[in-house]
């Protein structure tokens, strides 16, 4: 076993396992997706510490933690198609293509979507696209999904957004108040999302998804 596999397999033990996530496929995913490709090159040796990794200003790869329990509480199911936001290098979008039938992966820096798109392409993750363009615009033309991730701090969620998701359909985010967050999980009835508390976890805030003049209608 080589030291990333062995670094990973503490991963999901020391980090993932503990915090209740139970579900085999997304054990099975984390222990099988390479989480040292999805970062930058320079960052390979932090790629396993239980922490966000900042892979660009303001953005991360969330820690193990925090995007396996989001998984946990989705419940993502084989047939699905999954709409992940800010997927950075690729790496959650890599998860969740264990999980799901198809994901869209949409990144609106064009350097990271490239790594992204790049990544998935070398380890043969053939069910996930990645679309460059704004996050908070989510990708209507492949929509609507029936689930939605974003991988990073939300102050309001888009209409936009909402919009894509299909009725009965499952969201999370971490939504950040000044420097605590919360991830809550949400199930749109009646066009609108009910948001509930996940548990407590923190991201730097996503462009588009701030408060006051960044709301995007």
């Amino acid at each position: 076993m080589s030291e990333f596999a062995t670094r990973r397999v503490m991963m999901v033990d020391t980090q993932v396992r503990p915090s209740d996530v139970t579900k085999f496929p997304i054990i099975d995913a984390m222990l099988q997706v390479p989480r040292e490709v999805y970062v930058p090159h320079a960052l390979q040796e932090a790629a396993y510490v239980g922490n966000n990794i900042e892979i660009a200003p303001g953005r991360v790869v969330l820690e193990p933690r925090t995007l396996a329990k989001m998984l946990d509480a989705l419940d993502i199911q084989p047939g699905e198609i999954v709409l992940d936001l800010g997927c950075g290098f690729g790496y959650s979008a890599a998860v969740i293509a264990h999980l799901a039938e198809t994901v869209v992966a949409v990144e609106e820096d064009a350097e990271l979507a490239a790594e992204a798109e790049r990544a998935l392409l070398a380890e043969g993750v053939d069910t996930a696209v990645v679309v460059t363009g704004p996050l908070a615009a989510g990708a209507a033309k492949h929509g609507p999904y029936d689930v939605i991730t974003v991988q990073g701090g939300v102050e309001v969620m888009p209409e936009a957004l909402i919009d894509q998701l299909k009725e009965g359909g499952r969201i999370a985010a971490v939504f950040m108040d000044g420097a605590l967050g919360q991830v809550k999980t949400g199930i749109k009835q009646g066009g609108r999302i009910d948001w509930r508390f996940a548990f407590n976890a923190t991201a730097p805030l996503l462009p588009g998804f701030a408060r006051g003049r960044n709301f995007v209608l």
